[in-house]
């Protein structure tokens, strides 16, 4: 039987290999952190979201390693955080008809609450966030 975390709960984070089988094995580890919180019904939004940034970070990253955080934020809001080693922000990009990529953020803008990226020692952290 699961149990789920109503109070306080600290982030759990995953270290992932910067490849791209990592995006399902981050939909993975999200879903199941979010079963804990009691946020089941969160968790097909949030695979596509941590989808996205995953595979940005396999596209642009520059390092062997990526770090995957959920965290419940006050109010009830879920921050998704992907860390990688790449410096370079990313950018919300208009995709034209014909184009093939860069309509993963724009699908992150649509579903996200709020989502943005900071500069970080090591790279950047590109985070999202879910309404409760």
């Amino acid at each position: 039987m699961t149990t789920a975390v109503t109070g306080a709960a600290p982030p759990a984070t995953a270290e992932l290999p910067c490849q791209e089988r990592s995006a399902a094995l981050a939909r993975r580890f999200v879903a199941e952190r979010l079963a804990f919180l009691g946020l089941a019904r969160l968790v097909e939004d949030a695979a596509l979201v941590v989808s996205e940034l995953v595979g940005n970070s396999v596209r642009h990253g520059t390092g062997g390693r990526i770090r995957v955080t959920v965290r419940r934020r006050p109010g009830g809001t879920v921050r998704i955080t992907v860390e990688d080693a790449c410096r370079t922000l990313p950018r919300l990009l208009t995709a034209g008809d014909e184009d093939e990529d860069h309509r993963g953020l724009a699908l992150v803008d649509a579903i996200a609450a709020a989502w943005g990226a900071t500069p970080t020692p090591y790279g950047k952290a590109t985070w999202a966030e879910l309404p409760r």
